[in-house]
């Protein structure tokens, strides 16, 4: 649905113009000399907006310089689709509007970065852009050259540091993500080498099983005892290691009173799978035979470790794939930019990317509401988000605590809670925040980027809001993000 912008409506009031000793009387002109006073007077206008009517919108071009004359007014920025207030005032003289005019064209198009509303009939003094810009080259090129350097140096230093800072988090995710993976490959590759040696003493049992002229009969019920036990060892309840250690010890003592050759080094791996000592038993009766058990128990129990490190091998392989799947998730490389999500997804990948980070002493609550139905949005985005705000979340708790990620519906907006048990943020930081390069890390620690970045990308991108709750013990992060594509306006 399209909704139709509110028009503006500036009208011209009388004078007309102001007289140069009229603007003398606003502390922006005062100083100025008479000479000054008349050129600006001659080159701008009064212009008068009634009570309630919209004096410049928000994302316009910025095209006017606004000068106060009477009258009340009130500045608001878009936060997702609510209007909030910055600036109410009455004072004369304050201005708005072009303020950046005189910097230096670099090709990018200059808007208003603010709506101003008269809440009363309201009287401005008004000067083009260009003809603001003008005078202050002209007339200030000092404190021009001061005031591009300062602006156009934190335009560099802001993209500068945001760009370093996404360099250091993508380095701590990828060292991460290299941690976890190390662990399963390395699991991997120690029980493939050991599958290879007891694959090749299998084959040298085998040989040693037909060596002894075993007879077919025998041979056959041997391989059907290996199967069944394998079965068994598959269908073997969970034991605690002391349960294990009593069984390996029992085992141990069987096979030593049978005579089993290296009964100690075989005892593990059947208690490992499972296997007790009355299933042994059954199988020295099936067998029926002393000499043959001693070889039979060896053989059974090379199947029995062959298939523990084929199940190590499947679960390292598949860990790998799990994370891998993660970091897909995570980065988004093989979809739309934009598309419809469920938030959970970016959730949980994010959290398998830190949980290098998040370590072993912060415990992780997730309480989600499944219900919630997806919305449009940027996941890399959110992804980045989320990273900030649960890695913000780990530092406060230094390491050890409690991390609540929690979702749940209000209105018609998500709301994303990120929560943690730490000391908190200080009442007099927690409006200042979200402001770019300030940070309450230590030196080295922080850019200050982080929550501004965040905040960005879910008001601006998303159209939603975030905000700060904070006391000691419980400081959550709030993302509320809208369930449908906000109105082309």
């Amino acid at each position: 649905m399209t909704v139709e912008p509110e028009e503006i409506r500036l009208e011209p009031c009388e004078p007309g113009r102001l007289s140069a000793d009229e603007l003398k009387t606003l502390f922006l002109f005062e100083k100025l000399t008479d000479d000054q006073r008349t050129w600006i007077a001659g080159h701008g206008c009064t212009m008068r907006v009634p009570g309630g009517g919209l004096v410049l919108r928000e994302g316009d071009p910025a095209e006017q310089f606004f000068v106060l004359l009477s009258g009340t007014v009130s500045l608001t920025r878009r936060v997702g689709r609510d209007e909030v207030q910055t600036v109410r005032t009455e004072q004369r003289g304050v201005y708005m509007g072009a303020t950046n005019a005189y910097l230096r064209d670099d090709g990018l198009p200059r808007s208003y970065q603010a709506s101003m509303r008269a809440l009363s009939d309201a009287e401005f003094f008004v000067l083009s852009a260009a003809d603001f810009g003008w005078l202050m080259r002209e007339w200030f090129p000092m404190a021009i050259h001061l005031l591009e350097g300062l602006a156009l140096g934190m335009r560099s230093s802001q993209a500068m540091v945001g760009e370093r800072q996404r360099l250091q988090a993508l380095g701590a995710l990828s060292a991460g993500l290299m941690h976890e993976l190390n662990n399963p490959a390395a699991a991997a590759a120690r029980a493939t080498g050991a599958l290879r040696e007891r694959v090749a003493a299998m084959r040298m049992k085998l040989g040693k099983l037909a060596q002894g002229k075993v007879a077919p009969d025998r041979l056959t019920a041997l391989l059907n005892l290996q199967e069944e036990v394998i079965e068994r060892a598959a269908k073997a309840p969970v034991r605690t290691a002391m349960q294990l250690a009593d069984l390996e010890d029992e085992l141990g003592d069987w096979m030593d009173e049978r005579g089993v050759t290296n009964g100690w080094d075989v005892a593990p791996v059947f208690a490992q799978g499972g296997i007790d000592v009355d299933c042994l038993s059954e199988i020295e009766s099936r067998l029926d035979s002393p000499e043959l058990l001693d070889q039979a128990i060896h053989w059974i129990g090379y199947a029995l470790e062959t298939e523990q490190l084929m199940s190590d091998v499947e679960d390292a392989t598949g860990r790998v794939s799990s994370l891998v799947n993660a970091a897909k998730q995570y980065s988004h490389l093989d979809r739309a930019a934009h598309q419809w999500i469920d938030v959970h997804a970016g959730l949980d990948s994010t959290l398998v990317m830190l949980a290098h980070k998040i370590g072993e002493g912060v415990r992780v609550v997730k309480e989600y509401d499944r219900t919630l139905p997806q919305i449009p949005a940027h996941p890399a985005e959110l992804n980045q988000v989320w990273t900030n705000l649960i890695d913000n979340a780990v530092q406060a708790m230094s390491g050890a605590g409690t991390l609540t990620i929690r979702t749940y519906r209000e209105d018609e907006r998500v709301v994303i809670s990120v929560g943690d048990t730490g000391p908190g943020v200080p009442e007099e930081n927690r409006k200042r925040v979200f402001e770019p390069f300030f940070t309450t890390k230590a030196v080295g620690e922080g850019t200050g980027l982080g929550l501004d970045i965040s905040y960005r990308i879910v008001v601006n991108g998303h159209g939603g809001d975030i905000s700060l709750r904070s006391e000691p013990g419980d400081t959550r992060f709030l993302v509320r993000l809208p369930l449908s594509e906000p109105a082309s306006a």
